[in-house]
């Protein structure tokens, strides 16, 4: 039976965590910590009941190559501040057997970004699915992530998952690594028990009614998630740029806007079903469009047209970028005394001051809601970094730190990083 951590003696024991330290830099200087305040919990309770520290994680993309900029180096001086105890650095995390043999009760060994190598991951490089010599090289790389997941675990007594964030991943570090501690050496961490909580608090604990606010720029990413939530909400409000498939849909015209032409079935089936299950969907009537959004600067350009028109009625050379006055009264008025909240995806171009209100309304409204009693929960990047810029953090019940990992959550599907850890 896997540990929970709370009762674990972690007394001169070394444990090896997987925290989610893939945080936003900008000239090598972190511009959000929140993953790392969110990991603190977990590392510094391994630390007070005498442990030592093996933290492990990823950065960005680098495919199994070392890039410099990805380089987890850059944070040591941050994570050192935030626990308030020196941290070493493992430049290499396939080779820390003696940084990490030399651990003492109380100290802390950062390791070098998982990703450099290929096997974190478990994917061929530099071979397509389509070619004949795939499936050999899968099994290949299959065999040599074992082995990655072996290495790190001789580093430590006990394993603790902390990334919830990639959680929906069966990753070296994340749950191959499990098969190489006893069921009572492995376990959640505090952040982990706290976001598989407020994922049962929504789709186990519903206090009705229930919404869910969806937003981004596509339906077909998120077509499961909404589906699964069609049986189980009471209102849904559809938002972002999906909103001009599901114009498109009806024939409306939506002049420049962000479409999947492929996916207009799609929509009306989607319209089909909350009928049949008698869910309120709520779609957004009119947006707001302009016809010079930089979105390298996310600014509009001097001169350009900046308008609100329908949703079905948006006149050629114009793009819809958010939701309309009257969407963002639909949208407030809908969230408004609900009990269960999900949040996630933006309303439109957020990152843009002009075009934000739509998200920001969205925002208030749950914000209210929360204050009222409901159990809101927001996740997603996207949704995040809006309750950041609208000074909404405190404001909501919870903040979700994995996006793609909460929505296959709440997909229904099992997440073989908290299988792992608590089989």
């Amino acid at each position: 039976m896997a540990s929970n951590i709370n009762s674990y003696d972690f007394t001169g024991k070394k444990a090896i965590v997987r925290v989610d330290f893939n945080v936003p830099l900008k000239e090598g200087k972190i511009t959000d910590d929140t993953r790392i305040r969110g990991a603190l919990p977990t590392l510094k309770l391994i630390l007070e009941k005498g442990g030592s520290l093996i933290i492990m994680s990823h950065m960005g993309k680098p495919k199994g190559k070392v890039k410099p900029e990805l380089s987890l180096s850059q944070i040591v001086d941050a994570v050192s501040e935030k626990l308030g105890v020196p941290v070493q650095f493992a430049p290499d995390c396939q080779a820390a057997d003696a940084q990490a043999a030399a651990l003492k009760p109380g100290e802390v060994l950062l390791l070098e970004n998982l990703r450099y190598y290929a096997e974190e991951e478990g994917k061929p490089v530099g071979i397509e699915k389509e070619d004949p010599a795939y499936e050999a090289a899968k099994k290949e790389m299959k065999a040599r992530q074992k082995d990655f997941a072996k290495k790190l675990a001789s580093y430590a007594d006990c394993w603790v998952m902390d990334a919830f964030g990639t959680a929906h991943r069966k990753h070296g570090s994340t749950a191959v690594i499990a098969d190489y501690f006893a069921p009572e050496d492995r376990m959640l961490g505090l952040l982990m028990e706290k976001e598989v909580k407020a994922v049962d608090n929504v789709l186990n604990n519903i206090q009705r009614p229930f919404i869910a606010i969806m937003g981004g720029s596509k339906v077909s990413s998120k077509i499961g998630i909404i589906e699964n939530l069609l049986g189980k909400v009471d209102k849904l409000i559809l938002c972002g740029g999906m909103t001009y498939t599901f114009a498109k849909a009806h024939g409306g015209e939506i002049g420049t806007s962000i479409v999947e032409m492929d996916k207009l079935d799609v929509a009306l089936n989607v319209e089909k079903i909350a009928k049949e299950n008698g869910v309120e969907l709520v779609l957004a009537p009119d947006a707001t469009c302009t016809d010079g959004l930089d979105f390298g600067t996310m600014t509009v350009k001097p001169g350009s047209k900046v308008e609100v028109h329908p949703a079905t009625a948006i006149p050629a050379g114009l793009e819809g970028v958010d939701a309309g006055p009257e969407a963002q009264k639909l949208f407030a008025e809908a969230i408004k005394g609900c009990k269960t909240i999900l949040w996630n995806g933006p309303a439109g171009v957020f990152e843009c001051d002009d075009f934000c209100a739509g998200s920001k309304a969205i925002g208030d409204a749950i914000a209210e809601a929360t204050a009222e009693g409901a159990f809101s929960l927001i996740g997603g990047g996207d949704s995040v970094a809006c309750c950041t810029k609208f000074g909404l953090t405190d404001k909501v019940s919870y903040i979700s730190t994995g996006g793609g990992a909460l929505l296959e959550a709440i997909e229904g599907k099992e997440l073989p990083g908290v299988a792992a850890a608590l089989a």
